[in-house]
Protein backbone atom coordinates (compact mmCIF):
# COMPACT_ATOMS: atom_id res chain seq x y z
CA UNK A 1 0.00 0.00 0.00
CA UNK A 2 0.83 3.55 -0.73
CA UNK A 3 2.26 5.75 2.14
CA UNK A 4 0.12 8.84 3.06
CA UNK A 5 2.79 11.29 3.64
CA UNK A 6 2.44 15.30 3.76
CA UNK A 7 5.35 18.28 4.02
CA UNK A 8 3.64 18.52 7.74
CA UNK A 9 3.94 14.61 8.40
CA UNK A 10 6.80 13.30 6.77
CA UNK A 11 8.71 9.54 7.36
CA UNK A 12 12.30 9.58 9.03
CA UNK A 13 14.61 8.39 6.61
CA UNK A 14 15.08 5.43 9.17
CA UNK A 15 11.33 4.75 8.89
CA UNK A 16 11.65 4.48 4.87
CA UNK A 17 14.48 2.68 5.29
CA UNK A 18 12.84 0.08 7.99
CA UNK A 19 9.83 -0.17 5.52
CA UNK A 20 11.74 -0.91 2.50
CA UNK A 21 13.76 -3.41 4.30
CA UNK A 22 10.28 -5.37 5.43
CA UNK A 23 9.37 -5.57 1.41
CA UNK A 24 12.52 -6.53 0.10
CA UNK A 25 12.20 -9.36 2.98
CA UNK A 26 9.10 -10.66 2.21
CA UNK A 27 10.79 -11.50 -1.40
CA UNK A 28 12.09 -14.88 -1.82
CA UNK A 29 15.23 -16.51 -3.00
CA UNK A 30 15.92 -15.94 -6.86
CA UNK A 31 18.17 -17.57 -9.63
CA UNK A 32 20.13 -15.08 -10.98
CA UNK A 33 22.97 -15.30 -13.76
CA UNK A 34 25.57 -12.44 -14.13
CA UNK A 35 29.07 -11.88 -14.70
CA UNK A 36 31.73 -11.60 -11.67
CA UNK A 37 33.50 -8.08 -12.00
CA UNK A 38 34.92 -8.38 -8.42
CA UNK A 39 35.59 -11.23 -5.94
CA UNK A 40 36.95 -10.07 -2.57
CA UNK A 41 38.28 -13.29 0.10
CA UNK A 42 39.62 -11.69 2.57
CA UNK A 43 42.61 -14.58 4.54
CA UNK A 44 40.36 -15.58 7.76
CA UNK A 45 37.37 -13.79 6.84
CA UNK A 46 34.14 -16.23 6.56
CA UNK A 47 32.35 -13.96 4.29
CA UNK A 48 32.93 -13.47 0.53
CA UNK A 49 31.51 -10.46 -1.22
CA UNK A 50 31.20 -10.68 -5.08
CA UNK A 51 29.79 -8.21 -7.66
CA UNK A 52 27.77 -9.37 -10.45
CA UNK A 53 27.01 -7.33 -13.18
CA UNK A 54 24.71 -7.91 -16.30
CA UNK A 55 26.72 -8.07 -19.43
CA UNK A 56 24.71 -6.48 -21.57
CA UNK A 57 23.62 -3.66 -19.57
CA UNK A 58 25.58 -1.37 -17.25
CA UNK A 59 23.95 -2.58 -14.18
CA UNK A 60 25.46 -4.57 -11.48
CA UNK A 61 24.87 -5.63 -7.57
CA UNK A 62 26.55 -6.78 -4.94
CA UNK A 63 26.67 -10.17 -3.25
CA UNK A 64 27.72 -11.50 -0.39
CA UNK A 65 28.08 -15.38 1.02
CA UNK A 66 29.77 -17.32 3.35
CA UNK A 67 33.21 -18.68 2.59
CA UNK A 68 32.37 -22.49 2.54
CA UNK A 69 29.15 -21.69 -0.37
CA UNK A 70 32.30 -19.84 -2.36
CA UNK A 71 34.41 -22.56 -1.74
CA UNK A 72 32.53 -25.29 -3.24
CA UNK A 73 33.21 -23.77 -6.73
CA UNK A 74 36.34 -21.92 -5.81
CA UNK A 75 38.60 -23.80 -8.50
CA UNK A 76 36.61 -23.51 -11.24
CA UNK A 77 35.12 -19.25 -10.83
CA UNK A 78 36.90 -16.24 -10.93
CA UNK A 79 36.60 -12.91 -12.21
CA UNK A 80 34.88 -12.62 -15.51
CA UNK A 81 33.35 -16.21 -15.01
CA UNK A 82 29.41 -16.62 -15.64
CA UNK A 83 27.61 -18.27 -12.77
CA UNK A 84 23.88 -18.85 -11.83
CA UNK A 85 23.50 -17.63 -8.01
CA UNK A 86 20.53 -18.68 -6.14
CA UNK A 87 19.98 -15.74 -3.64
CA UNK A 88 18.00 -13.94 -1.29
CA UNK A 89 17.60 -10.23 -1.39
CA UNK A 90 18.69 -8.41 1.45
CA UNK A 91 18.69 -4.48 2.79
CA UNK A 92 21.43 -3.25 4.96
CA UNK A 93 19.23 -0.31 6.73
CA UNK A 94 22.09 1.57 8.11
CA UNK A 95 23.44 2.00 4.42
CA UNK A 96 20.07 1.94 2.71
CA UNK A 97 21.95 -0.89 0.46
CA UNK A 98 20.58 -3.68 -1.65
CA UNK A 99 22.36 -7.13 -1.76
CA UNK A 100 22.06 -10.72 -2.48
CA UNK A 101 22.41 -13.29 -0.04
CA UNK A 102 23.79 -16.36 -2.04
CA UNK A 103 23.04 -19.87 -1.01
CA UNK A 104 24.36 -21.34 -3.84
CA UNK A 105 26.69 -20.42 -6.79
CA UNK A 106 26.41 -22.35 -9.76
CA UNK A 107 29.31 -21.66 -13.11
CA UNK A 108 27.53 -21.60 -16.51
CA UNK A 109 29.48 -24.03 -18.59
CA UNK A 110 30.74 -23.88 -22.20
CA UNK A 111 28.27 -26.33 -23.10
CA UNK A 112 25.14 -24.61 -21.79
CA UNK A 113 26.65 -21.10 -23.13
CA UNK A 114 26.59 -22.49 -26.86
CA UNK A 115 23.04 -24.12 -26.13
CA UNK A 116 21.90 -20.59 -25.42
CA UNK A 117 23.18 -18.68 -28.21
CA UNK A 118 22.52 -21.78 -30.48
CA UNK A 119 18.80 -20.89 -29.23
CA UNK A 120 19.26 -16.85 -29.18
CA UNK A 121 20.25 -17.66 -33.03
CA UNK A 122 17.04 -19.68 -33.70
CA UNK A 123 15.42 -16.80 -32.40
CA UNK A 124 17.01 -13.53 -34.21
CA UNK A 125 16.86 -15.44 -37.52
CA UNK A 126 13.30 -16.39 -37.31
CA UNK A 127 12.95 -12.37 -36.92
CA UNK A 128 15.04 -11.83 -40.56
CA UNK A 129 17.82 -10.13 -38.83
CA UNK A 130 20.49 -12.48 -40.91
CA UNK A 131 18.93 -12.74 -43.81
CA UNK A 132 20.67 -11.83 -46.99
CA UNK A 133 18.67 -9.15 -48.44
CA UNK A 134 18.65 -7.05 -45.63
CA UNK A 135 22.43 -6.59 -45.96
CA UNK A 136 24.12 -3.58 -47.48
CA UNK A 137 26.51 -3.51 -49.97
CA UNK A 138 30.39 -1.65 -48.98
CA UNK A 139 31.00 1.00 -50.97
CA UNK A 140 33.81 0.32 -53.54
CA UNK A 141 36.22 3.19 -51.93
CA UNK A 142 35.43 4.16 -48.76
CA UNK A 143 36.69 7.63 -47.87
CA UNK A 144 36.44 7.21 -44.31
CA UNK A 145 36.34 4.10 -42.30
CA UNK A 146 35.09 3.62 -38.52
CA UNK A 147 36.77 0.95 -36.63
CA UNK A 148 35.93 0.07 -33.06
CA UNK A 149 38.47 -2.31 -31.38
CA UNK A 150 40.74 -2.77 -28.48
CA UNK A 151 43.65 -0.25 -27.20
CA UNK A 152 46.76 -0.87 -28.97
CA UNK A 153 45.60 -4.20 -30.16
CA UNK A 154 47.27 -6.34 -32.91
CA UNK A 155 43.61 -6.24 -34.17
CA UNK A 156 43.88 -2.30 -34.72
CA UNK A 157 47.38 -2.28 -36.38
CA UNK A 158 46.74 -5.27 -38.68
CA UNK A 159 43.87 -2.97 -39.76
CA UNK A 160 45.30 0.26 -39.61
CA UNK A 161 48.51 -0.94 -41.79
CA UNK A 162 46.99 -3.02 -44.20
CA UNK A 163 44.28 -0.81 -45.29
CA UNK A 164 46.91 2.01 -45.56
CA UNK A 165 49.15 0.32 -47.65
CA UNK A 166 46.45 -1.07 -49.82
CA UNK A 167 45.21 2.78 -50.35
CA UNK A 168 47.29 5.32 -48.47
CA UNK A 169 44.27 8.35 -48.74
CA UNK A 170 41.97 5.85 -46.67
CA UNK A 171 40.90 7.45 -43.92
CA UNK A 172 39.89 6.18 -39.68
CA UNK A 173 37.74 7.57 -37.36
CA UNK A 174 39.10 4.72 -34.70
CA UNK A 175 37.24 3.69 -31.46
CA UNK A 176 39.39 1.68 -28.70
CA UNK A 177 37.04 0.00 -26.41
CA UNK A 178 37.27 -3.08 -24.13
CA UNK A 179 36.37 -6.17 -26.23
CA UNK A 180 36.18 -8.83 -23.80
CA UNK A 181 35.04 -8.47 -20.17
CA UNK A 182 31.52 -7.33 -18.36
CA UNK A 183 32.32 -3.73 -20.16
CA UNK A 184 32.11 -5.20 -23.53
CA UNK A 185 28.98 -5.18 -24.72
CA UNK A 186 27.82 -1.27 -23.58
CA UNK A 187 30.66 0.57 -24.56
CA UNK A 188 30.98 -1.55 -28.09
CA UNK A 189 27.27 -0.96 -28.24
CA UNK A 190 27.99 2.81 -27.72
CA UNK A 191 30.70 3.10 -30.41
CA UNK A 192 29.12 1.47 -33.26
CA UNK A 193 26.10 3.92 -32.73
CA UNK A 194 28.59 6.93 -32.36
CA UNK A 195 30.54 5.94 -35.85
CA UNK A 196 26.67 5.36 -37.32
CA UNK A 197 25.90 8.86 -36.34
CA UNK A 198 28.66 10.32 -38.42
CA UNK A 199 27.38 11.94 -41.37
CA UNK A 200 30.93 11.05 -43.50
CA UNK A 201 31.63 7.16 -42.09
CA UNK A 202 31.28 4.73 -45.23
CA UNK A 203 31.64 1.64 -43.47
CA UNK A 204 32.16 -0.01 -39.65
CA UNK A 205 35.32 -2.41 -39.26
CA UNK A 206 34.32 -3.96 -35.73
CA UNK A 207 37.85 -6.23 -35.11
CA UNK A 208 39.29 -8.45 -32.33
CA UNK A 209 41.76 -11.13 -33.32
CA UNK A 210 39.58 -14.11 -31.95
CA UNK A 211 39.97 -15.64 -28.43
CA UNK A 212 38.28 -18.31 -27.03
CA UNK A 213 34.48 -18.88 -26.64
CA UNK A 214 33.95 -17.17 -23.14
CA UNK A 215 35.82 -14.30 -25.03
CA UNK A 216 34.02 -13.78 -27.80
CA UNK A 217 30.77 -14.12 -25.61
CA UNK A 218 29.91 -10.13 -26.10
CA UNK A 219 29.76 -10.85 -29.64
CA UNK A 220 27.13 -12.67 -29.51
CA UNK A 221 25.08 -10.24 -27.24
CA UNK A 222 21.57 -9.53 -28.08
CA UNK A 223 21.84 -5.77 -27.88
CA UNK A 224 24.60 -5.89 -30.20
CA UNK A 225 23.49 -8.06 -32.23
CA UNK A 226 20.37 -5.68 -32.28
CA UNK A 227 22.16 -2.30 -32.73
CA UNK A 228 24.38 -3.65 -35.98
CA UNK A 229 20.65 -4.88 -37.62
CA UNK A 230 19.69 -1.28 -37.43
CA UNK A 231 23.15 0.40 -38.56
CA UNK A 232 22.14 2.80 -41.05
CA UNK A 233 26.47 2.51 -42.43
CA UNK A 234 27.59 -0.83 -43.71
CA UNK A 235 29.10 -3.01 -41.05
CA UNK A 236 32.43 -5.65 -41.30
CA UNK A 237 32.57 -8.02 -38.42
CA UNK A 238 36.03 -8.97 -37.99
CA UNK A 239 36.04 -10.74 -35.14
CA UNK A 240 38.80 -13.74 -36.03
CA UNK A 241 37.27 -16.79 -34.99
CA UNK A 242 36.94 -19.45 -37.55
CA UNK A 243 35.40 -22.99 -35.41
CA UNK A 244 32.71 -20.98 -33.51
CA UNK A 245 31.05 -18.04 -35.36
CA UNK A 246 29.68 -15.16 -33.29
CA UNK A 247 26.34 -14.06 -33.77
CA UNK A 248 27.66 -10.83 -34.87
CA UNK A 249 29.48 -12.55 -38.08
CA UNK A 250 25.66 -13.53 -39.09
CA UNK A 251 24.06 -9.89 -38.85
CA UNK A 252 26.81 -7.83 -40.28
CA UNK A 253 26.73 -7.25 -44.06
CA UNK A 254 30.08 -8.52 -44.50
CA UNK A 255 31.93 -11.13 -42.36
CA UNK A 256 35.78 -11.41 -42.54
CA UNK A 257 37.93 -14.28 -41.04
CA UNK A 258 40.91 -11.66 -39.78
CA UNK A 259 41.18 -8.07 -38.98
CA UNK A 260 43.62 -8.50 -41.78
CA UNK A 261 41.16 -9.88 -44.23
CA UNK A 262 38.82 -7.00 -43.07
CA UNK A 263 40.95 -4.65 -44.61
CA UNK A 264 41.48 -6.30 -47.60
CA UNK A 265 37.92 -6.73 -48.22
CA UNK A 266 36.98 -2.86 -47.79
CA UNK A 267 40.03 -1.04 -49.02
CA UNK A 268 40.80 -1.88 -53.06
CA UNK A 269 44.29 -2.48 -53.38
CA UNK A 270 45.29 0.88 -55.25
CA UNK A 271 48.11 -1.02 -57.02
CA UNK A 272 45.77 -3.80 -58.30
CA UNK A 273 43.31 -0.75 -59.33
CA UNK A 274 45.88 0.74 -61.11
CA UNK A 275 46.69 -2.41 -63.43
CA UNK A 276 43.27 -3.02 -64.38
CA UNK A 277 42.89 0.21 -65.22
CA UNK A 278 46.03 0.27 -67.46
CA UNK A 279 44.23 -3.22 -68.45
CA UNK A 280 41.12 -1.86 -69.55
CA UNK A 281 42.81 1.27 -71.27
CA UNK A 282 44.73 -1.11 -73.56
CA UNK A 283 41.95 -3.44 -73.99
CA UNK A 284 39.47 -0.31 -75.47
CA UNK A 285 42.47 0.74 -77.64
CA UNK A 286 42.40 -2.43 -79.01
CA UNK A 287 39.13 -2.50 -79.45
CA UNK A 288 39.10 1.60 -80.60
CA UNK A 289 42.12 0.08 -83.30
CA UNK A 290 39.98 -2.74 -84.50
CA UNK A 291 36.72 -0.78 -85.10
CA UNK A 292 39.47 1.73 -86.75
CA UNK A 293 40.58 -0.39 -89.04
CA UNK A 294 37.11 -2.54 -89.70
CA UNK A 295 35.99 0.81 -91.00
CA UNK A 296 39.03 1.36 -93.04
CA UNK A 297 38.61 -1.62 -94.73
CA UNK A 298 34.91 -1.00 -95.44
CA UNK A 299 36.01 2.43 -96.78
CA UNK A 300 38.63 0.97 -98.99
CA UNK A 301 36.34 -1.89 -100.28
CA UNK A 302 33.77 1.07 -100.81
CA UNK A 303 35.90 2.96 -102.72
CA UNK A 304 37.22 -0.02 -104.20
CA UNK A 305 33.62 -0.05 -106.40
CA UNK A 306 33.51 1.03 -110.19
CA UNK A 307 30.79 3.95 -109.24
CA UNK A 308 33.10 5.23 -106.41
CA UNK A 309 36.52 5.20 -108.81
CA UNK A 310 34.72 6.95 -111.74
CA UNK A 311 31.45 8.51 -110.78
CA UNK A 312 31.62 10.24 -114.00
CA UNK A 313 31.28 7.03 -115.89
CA UNK A 314 27.39 6.70 -115.10
CA UNK A 315 26.73 9.83 -115.36
CA UNK A 316 28.14 9.72 -119.18
CA UNK A 317 26.21 6.09 -119.56
CA UNK A 318 23.21 7.63 -118.44
CA UNK A 319 23.38 10.65 -120.34
CA UNK A 320 24.11 8.54 -123.83
CA UNK A 321 21.16 6.73 -123.13
CA UNK A 322 19.16 9.95 -121.86
CA UNK A 323 20.40 11.93 -125.33
CA UNK A 324 18.99 8.41 -127.37
CA UNK A 325 15.89 8.66 -125.15
CA UNK A 326 15.25 12.76 -125.72
CA UNK A 327 16.28 12.00 -130.03
CA UNK A 328 13.47 9.28 -130.28
CA UNK A 329 11.56 11.24 -128.13
CA UNK A 330 11.69 14.43 -130.41
CA UNK A 331 11.23 12.61 -133.87
CA UNK A 332 8.15 10.64 -132.65
CA UNK A 333 7.19 14.17 -131.51
CA UNK A 334 7.63 15.39 -134.77
CA UNK A 335 5.76 12.75 -136.72
CA UNK A 336 2.93 12.99 -134.88
CA UNK A 337 2.88 16.69 -135.01
CA UNK A 338 3.24 16.25 -139.05
CA UNK A 339 0.29 13.81 -139.06
CA UNK A 340 -1.42 16.00 -137.01
CA UNK A 341 -0.97 19.00 -139.18
CA UNK A 342 -1.54 17.27 -142.77
CA UNK A 343 -5.04 15.78 -140.71
CA UNK A 344 -5.64 19.31 -139.54
CA UNK A 345 -5.29 21.24 -143.34
CA UNK A 346 -7.57 18.17 -144.78
CA UNK A 347 -9.86 18.87 -141.71
CA UNK A 348 -9.48 22.61 -142.28
CA UNK A 349 -10.25 22.30 -146.26
CA UNK A 350 -13.17 19.72 -145.90
CA UNK A 351 -15.06 22.43 -143.25
CA UNK A 352 -14.23 25.31 -145.59
CA UNK A 353 -15.84 23.44 -148.93
CA UNK A 354 -18.99 22.50 -146.39
CA UNK A 355 -19.38 25.82 -144.69
CA UNK A 356 -21.93 28.20 -145.76
CA UNK A 357 -19.70 31.08 -146.99
CA UNK A 358 -17.93 28.84 -149.34
CA UNK A 359 -21.63 28.26 -150.77
CA UNK A 360 -22.17 31.73 -150.75
CA UNK A 361 -19.11 32.57 -152.42
CA UNK A 362 -20.56 30.17 -155.57
CA UNK A 363 -23.29 32.68 -155.94
CA UNK A 364 -25.70 31.81 -153.23
CA UNK A 365 -27.70 34.15 -151.31
CA UNK A 366 -29.33 33.31 -147.90
CA UNK A 367 -32.82 34.88 -147.16
CA UNK A 368 -34.26 35.65 -143.35
CA UNK A 369 -36.83 36.69 -142.17
CA UNK A 370 -36.93 39.86 -139.24
CA UNK A 371 -36.62 37.27 -136.77
CA UNK A 372 -33.81 35.58 -138.23
CA UNK A 373 -35.72 33.03 -139.13
CA UNK A 374 -34.14 31.20 -142.53
CA UNK A 375 -36.74 31.13 -145.47
CA UNK A 376 -36.57 27.65 -146.54
CA UNK A 377 -40.31 27.28 -148.61
CA UNK A 378 -42.24 30.18 -150.40
CA UNK A 379 -45.11 29.79 -148.22
CA UNK A 380 -43.59 30.59 -145.23
CA UNK A 381 -43.39 34.59 -146.33
CA UNK A 382 -46.40 36.82 -147.56
CA UNK A 383 -46.32 39.41 -150.44
CA UNK A 384 -44.76 42.87 -149.48
CA UNK A 385 -42.99 41.07 -146.76
CA UNK A 386 -39.29 42.64 -146.32
CA UNK A 387 -36.52 40.06 -145.93
CA UNK A 388 -32.71 40.41 -145.49
CA UNK A 389 -30.59 38.94 -148.36
CA UNK A 390 -27.35 37.29 -147.21
CA UNK A 391 -24.50 36.86 -149.41
CA UNK A 392 -20.70 35.96 -149.44
CA UNK A 393 -19.72 40.10 -149.42
CA UNK A 394 -22.90 41.15 -147.63
CA UNK A 395 -26.20 41.61 -147.18
CA UNK A 396 -29.24 43.80 -148.08
CA UNK A 397 -33.05 43.97 -147.97
CA UNK A 398 -35.59 42.86 -150.82
CA UNK A 399 -39.10 42.50 -150.67
CA UNK A 400 -41.69 39.27 -151.49
CA UNK A 401 -43.38 40.47 -155.02
CA UNK A 402 -46.84 38.46 -155.89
Amino acid sequence: MALKTTPEAPLPVGEVSRLIGGWIDRLGAVWVEGQITQLSRRPGAGVVFLTLRDPSYDISVSVTCFRQVFDEVADVVGEGARVLVLAKPEWYAPRGQLSLRAAEIRPVGVGELLARLEQLKKSLAAEGLFAAERKKPLPFLPQLIGLVCGRASAAERDVLENARHRWPAVRFEVRNVPVQGVHAVPQVVRAVEELDAIEGVDVIIVARGGGSVEDLLPFSDEQLVRTVAGCRTPVVSAIGHEPDSPLLDLVADLRASTPTDAAKKVVPDVGEELERVRMLRGRARRCAHALIEREERGLAHALARPAMEDPHRMLDERADHVASLAGRSRRTLGHLLDRADSELTHTRARVVALSPAATLKRGYAVLQRSDGHVVRDPGEVSEGEALRARVADGEFTVKVGE
